[in-house]
């Protein structure tokens, strides 16, 4: 508790100084709620932060925050300061914070399994919305508040039963989410005219059966698509989320559960700027409700560029091996790696838009290798590229950031405990990911944001604007 109370001193001591100042953010609120009721809790917490976002917009509104250039805009807006995100913050030097706390910060404080080592994703998602770390009793009650609540209707099961076993699984998980709009809360009260200061109030109910179901039914797809279509059984309600997401997909290995839980706290959030989260936001911003807000996001971590890409390492790395062995020398790798940069392709898992060193998520999954695994073939040639490729990349001269991401690692570590499956795992990314942009979007209605219209210009506008500049 000591520690807990620690953290969150230096996280309120901002360079605002928000605490002598009418406003603080969320993870600077000194008050540590007891009860196990999440909804309890944040409805004690928003009319003071609703009040501290409006009194630091009322002193702060005009203030600057950057520029935009050409450059930006035609380069993905990379750079540009557009976006307020509350529960995550990505800092190019330092990496991923969750609400101020850094991945080893979390995987020592959050609560963990019976016998477990990694941190539960329940505990994640606490943290995320309430900005407080939670106790086991809170974390508890998440799990089986997602147990009770896990069920799918009918409809959706019957859908991805009938889905041709062809379709991709993350245009059937898009799918199927989208469907389950049938279940809003949201959509059904907002319907009814109600005020827009209990927003929050449906969406967080529509957010958390919307957690609560993406396990069955992303196991529903894994049976369905690679095992003959077998039942994905019964939710066990005296375990947690990670647990139940295994059995049901048929993994009952204890390093695997414990890989899985770590796997969906860490991929859970990455600020609001990539594709899954921003698609979220913007599409929750026009009022649609969590199921068709993270259809969105899940459409856009489909993408290539985005949620595909820890299955182009995976590519990547069986090429190596087809092409210079299993076990091939450093410099090997290097000669490897140079003859495909001039070819003209990029070294996959390696570089973020972001990040400027090894991303705390690649590292994370280097450890849990180096306890679980460190003898298996594929982790040492990941261990090797982590050593060869930095500074090959850093010599050509073109290329900021050189460093691996969590891409690189990811799945190698599946592969070894038998989910050779690479079609599934952007939907085990996309399960993690809800848990994110879901509790991102819980305070984008609870601080009553606005839809979402940035101004566009076409180039001879742009060519106009900068003649007369």
């Amino acid at each position: 508790m000591a520690l807990f109370r620690a953290l969150v001193t230096r996280a309120a001591a901002s360079p605002l100084q928000f605490q002598a100042q009418k406003f603080s953010p969320v993870v600077a609120i000194p008050v540590r709620f007891e009860s196990t009721n999440l909804k309890d809790v944040l409805a004690q917490k928003i009319p003071a932060e609703r009040e501290n976002v409006k009194n630091f917009r009322k002193e702060h509104g005009n203030t600057v925050v950057g520029e935009v250039t050409v450059d930006m805009m035609y380069g993905g807006m990379r750079g540009i300061k557009g976006l307020v995100c509350e529960t995550s913050v990505l800092d190019p030097e330092e990496g991923i914070r969750f609400r101020g706390l850094s991945i080893p910060e979390c995987q020592k404080l959050l609560p963990k399994a019976p016998g477990g080592a990694e941190p539960l994703p329940e505990g994640l998602f606490w943290l995320l919305v309430t900005g407080d770390v939670p106790t086991e009793g809170q974390v508890k009650a998440i799990s089986q508040e997602w147990a009770r609540r896990a069920d799918l209707p009918n409809h959706v099961v019957t859908m991805l039963a009938n889905f041709p076993s062809n379709l991709h699984p993350m245009a059937q998980l898009a799918a199927a989410v989208s469907a389950l709009h049938s279940e809003s809360k949201f959509a059904q009260a907002y319907q009814k005219g109600i005020p827009k200061t209990q927003y929050w109030e449906y969406v967080y109910e529509d957010a958390m059966d919307l957690i609560a179901k993406l396990p069955p039914l992303a196991a529903s797809i894994y049976r369905n698509v690679f095992k003959g279509g077998s039942s994905v059984g019964a939710i066990k309600r005296d375990k947690d989320w990670s647990f139940n997401f295994a059995s049901m997909m048929g993994y009952e290995d204890a390093e695997f559960i414990e890989l899985l839980r770590l796997y969906l706290t860490i991929h859970s959030d990455h600020e609001g700027g990539n594709v899954s989260a921003h698609a979220t936001h913007l599409v929750g911003s026009a009022l649609s409700d969590p199921y068709l807000s993270l259809c969105g996001g899940m459409c856009g971590l489909a993408g290539p560029l985005h949620g595909l890409a820890n299955q182009e390492v995976l590519n990547f790395l069986t090429k190596i091996v087809g092409e210079i062995g299993a076990t091939p020398s450093e410099d090997q790798i290097k000669q490897f790696i140079l003859k495909e940069l001039k070819e003209g392709r990029v070294i996959p898992g390696y570089g973020h838009a972001v990040l400027r060193k090894t991303d705390p998520r690649y590292t994370c999954q280097r450890e849990f290798a180096l306890k679980h695994l460190p003898n298996d073939p594929m982790f040492k040639l990941v261990s090797n590229i982590y050593k060869v490729a930095p500074p090959t990349l850093l010599d050509t001269g073109k290329i900021k950031n050189p460093w691996p991401n969590v891409d690189a690692h990811s799945g190698v570590l599946l592969q070894y405990y038998g989910m050779k499956e690479m079609n599934f795992y952007t939907v085990l990314f996309g399960v993690s990911r809800a848990l994110g942009v879901m509790a991102s979007l819980i305070w984008d209605r609870a601080l009553n944001l606005p839809i979402e219209r940035p101004k566009s210009m076409s180039t001879p506008g742009l060519i106009k604007f900068v003649q007369k500049k």
